[in-house]
């Protein structure tokens, strides 16, 4: 995005004033009319750091051609143009542009497909338009616009704060700060430094918690964390998967280097035409190459994409999908998924313990009148009084936080003045000196204390999740502040409960059989924890505390963090920590939040997850996003990012096994031939007509074994499998050499023409033999995957009798050589179902200890 606009300030705005900003950016406190915000969306652009759609997909397009063997050996066709043999070099030519096209059509559908399941879970901010708050996506917010925050919200352009309270913000990515950095409105001198602007708000920062209004004065590009995202072209960390793609990538380099070096040598020593015998080593370096592989992932992956969220599991990132079917931890607080997620008001009880309608009301007051981000338990309060807030306002408010574990409001009547704190008990009554009984004395809180943690253990260890009630008298010319937050009185008890889901135990067994352990992060009590394992079958549970954590080494907690299955009263800086120590243990972790505070531990997971619900904070730096806050959902994701990462292993396992051996056959066979087993261009049709099939392995079947456990990348494996079978390949490879040479005398077009045939052949069938651990005939294919298949060999069988045979060099075969060739592909296909049985075996003796 290019803004123009001589309204946007050029360099630092925290020296502005209110209505210095305002007049700059021709906005007021009513906010922008809707059609200036349009008309400015169109001016400046969508707010958004990524480069345009059109950019990306002449990127994308060119990307297909990258390849230094790709490079090279168009470079080599164009030098054969100018030496005369021009129709060779168009088809070359051709060959080449077909792939790369294919590849781009492939990819760029992935990408808009994911991109269509993106807008499912689109962030939105709310906005002043036309004086009224209106929700709009963060990507149409323009310069001008009047931002409304609270905690949990994406700061969605850099802003001038108007207004504030209690306002505290993460900055960490800009300033290095781990804390959050207090914020209020005010002016500051133009060459404050970006750590020190207290009054500014910067785009990509997230509000922990308090609320504000701001004046957003610049978005996308030209912001801080545009620049930074433009300078520092910053991408996220690589999967498992990733990483072991590149080093695949790096193995099959140094073989092709080595391939290309040998063979070229080789050949013109033999006295063969250098340029004919360059032309053969790249290609055949280009044949060994599984061209379509980035195609093949991309399409694999959308195609998950799309299946996943039929399930209701919509996939951010796509390549978070194969550490989903890697992952074997799944942490996850228990509201929502393992209870209802619907808290209901039990009850609220005096300091004695009988109900007290006095508490609800002074319950209902702090969770009615609150303006920060309301939680399912002031929801709940909220709900069991249906009276209206008339009478009682506001004065004051300190917003709920992580660290003081309370809410405090001022409420103003006509006849009185007071603070009501609601949090955490221990919290609480910490900050209480004096103790109201049901009869409405005041007391000394002295020896009450103990009767009081008494009552709340019996509480907790009935399954109740309980907070207190304070209030303090307060004078009316003076706001309430977070010093004045002691000596108060303790009122009572509020309690509160959420059953677990009926379905809870058997999806929780479901997840234990696909090899996936739930641990239960919560920061209730141990007490509550307990009631709620028992209630959903955990029998003798683990629990580890938050304080009893605190205390531990990481070493000591390596070894007590995998059998523990729940972790209570944890604080929320505690559960990076956890997921951490999961992963230096040995286990792919996914983290379920969707919280505020849940972003480092959703960062620091190998799958971050959240939910629609969540806040944006937390839907940001998840990879994966349910729009349902189900387990059961949870567990069909799993199972369908297994088959994707399933499936795409298939294909490295059949590209890789099937051009190693071609491209063995071929070398072995041109050193003894007196002419080239193939021609280039033969050698790049191969290669695409034997791609073209498995560009439907997105759509095959998986079989059942392949998603009972959790999978990891193997690159010994796959080195192993490629060995095997691209070996076993090339002996059937020379069986035909031998057929065509000392059987049907073949001259140098008859040998090309019936190696292709049986090559490309026995590639495609082999495709249904390797595809699975089963015999062949006990796992069909897949639909698209047998159609290609028949299509590819019917291609091939007629090749020879077009025009286009002449274009290629080919030639009409005996019709003998089709019965030789059909014992053959039986040979082959009957010998790779044995080898495949051996091979799974040995693997499994290799693998017992």
């Amino acid at each position: 995005m290019q803004i123009t606009s001589s309204r946007i300030p050029d360099g630092n705005f925290c020296h502005l004033t209110t209505v210095e900003a305002l007049s700059l950016l021709g906005s007021d406190q009513h906010g922008l009319a809707k059609a200036d915000a349009r008309a400015r969306l169109a001016e400046y652009g969508a707010n958004t750091i990524r480069a345009n759609a059109h950019s990306s997909a002449l990127r994308l397009f060119f990307s297909q051609l990258k390849s230094p063997i790709t490079l090279l050996l168009i470079i080599a066709a164009v030098l054969s143009a100018g030496l005369g043999d021009v129709a060779d070099t168009i088809i070359i030519l051709i060959i080449v542009l077909i792939s790369s096209c294919l590849g781009f059509w492939q990819e760029r559908g992935a990408a808009n497909a994911v991109q269509a399941l993106l807008k499912l879970v689109q962030l939105h901010c709310d906005v002043l338009r036309d004086g009224v708050k209106t929700s709009i996506p963060v990507e149409a917010a323009v310069p001008g616009d009047i931002v409304m925050l609270s905690a949990g919200d994406i700061i969605p352009g850099d802003s001038l704060i108007l207004t504030s309270q209690e306002l505290f913000a993460d900055e960490a990515a800009f300033t290095g700060e781990t804390y959050p950095v207090e914020k209020n409105a005010g002016i500051l001198p133009q060459d404050t430094p970006l750590a020190k602007r207290s009054n500014t708000l910067l785009m990509g920062a997230h509000v922990i918690s308090g609320k504000a209004t701001a004046l957003i004065m610049r978005t996308g590009q030209q912001t801080e964390f545009g620049k930074i995202s433009a300078g520092l072209a910053a991408s996220a960390p690589l999967t498992d998967f990733e990483r072991g793609i590149r080093r695949f990538g790096y193995m099959l380099m140094e073989i092709t280097l080595l391939l290309v070096i040998i063979i070229f040598a080789i050949n013109v020593l033999l006295h063969k035409p250098v340029l004919d015998s360059l032309l053969f080593s790249l290609a055949l370096a280009v044949g060994l190459t599984p061209q379509l592989l980035p195609a093949i992932i991309s399409v694999n992956l959308s195609a998950g994409a799309r299946r996943m969220a039929t399930q209701n599991v919509i996939v951010k990132r796509l390549s978070s999908i194969e550490n989903f079917g890697s992952m074997n931890i799944l942490c996850s607080d228990k509201t929502g998924t393992i209870t209802e997620g619907k808290v209901t008001l039990k009850d609220t009880l005096d300091s004695s313990g009988a109900h007290s309608d006095k508490v609800l009301l002074y319950a209902w007051l702090n969770a009615s009148l609150q303006q920060g981000f309301h939680n399912p338990i002031d929801e709940a309060i909220c709900q069991a009084r249906a009276d209206a807030t008339e009478g009682y306002r506001v004065q004051a408010e300190i917003p709920y936080d992580f660290i003081r574990k309370r809410l405090s409001i001022q409420v103003q009547t006509d006849e009185a003045n007071f603070a009501v704190t609601k949090g955490a008990l221990n919290v609480v009554l910490g900050i209480c000196s004096q103790v109201e009984s049901g009869n409405g004395q005041v007391s000394d809180i002295g020896n009450f204390k103990d009767f009081i943690l008494k009552k709340y253990q019996e509480l907790s260890e009935a399954g109740f999740r309980t907070l207190g009630v304070a209030y303090k008298l307060t004078e009316q010319d003076k706001d309430f502040t977070k010093e004045q937050e002691k000596d108060m009185i303790f009122l009572g008890f509020i309690t509160l409960f959420d059953p677990p889901k009926a379905n809870v135990a058997s999806t929780i067994s479901q997840l234990n059989g696909l090899g996936v352990q739930l641990k239960i992060i919560t920061g209730d009590n141990a007490l509550v924890a307990k009631s709620l394992a028992l209630q959903i079958g955990l029998q003798n549970p683990q629990i580890l505390t938050g304080s009893t954590l605190q205390k531990m080494s990481n070493s000591a907690l390596i070894h007590r963090a995998p059998l523990t299955h729940i972790f209570a009263e944890i604080e929320p800086n505690q559960k990076e920590r956890i997921i951490l120590v999961l992963q230096k243990a040995g286990h792919v972790v996914g983290f379920m939040g969707d919280g505020v505070n849940d972003a480092p531990a959703l960062h620091a997971a190998d799958v971050g997850i959240s939910v629609d619900t969540a806040v944006d904070v937390a839907k940001q730096a998840a990879d994966i996003v349910l729009l349902s806050r189900d387990l059961t959902v949870l567990a069909a994701g799993i199972i369908e990012g297994r088959k994707t990462f399933a499936n795409t292993l298939k294909y490295i396992f059949m590209a890789t096994s099937a051009n190693f051996g071609n491209m063995f056959s071929m070398a072995g066979a041109s050193l003894f031939l007196p002419f080239l087993p193939m021609l280039p261009k033969q050698i790049l049709l191969t290669n695409l007509l034997t791609d073209l099939p498995e560009m439907a392995i997105a759509t095959d079947r998986v079989d059942q074994s392949s998603i009972q456990t959790p999978q990891r990348w193997n690159l010994g494996f796959i080195k192993r499998f490629m060995l095997t079978f691209g070996l076993l390949s090339s002996i059937f490879d020379y069986t035909t050499f031998g057929i065509l040479i000392f059987v049907f005398h073949a001259d140098e077009k008859i040998f090309q023409t019936g190696w292709l045939l049986e090559s490309v052949i026995s590639a495609t069938l082999i495709v249904l033999v390797v595809r699975t651990r089963l015999p062949f005939f006990k796992s069909l294919p897949g639909r698209y995957l047998t159609n290609a298949t028949i299509l590819v060999i019917l291609l091939v069988l007629a090749l020879p009798l077009t025009p286009l045979a002449a274009w290629f060099g080919f030639t009409r075969l005996p019709i003998a050589y089709y019965g030789w060739m059909l014992l053959i592909l039986a040979a082959y296909i009957a010998a790779a179902d044995l080898a495949k049985r051996w091979f799974y075996k040995r693997l499994v003796a290799h693998s017992k200890p």
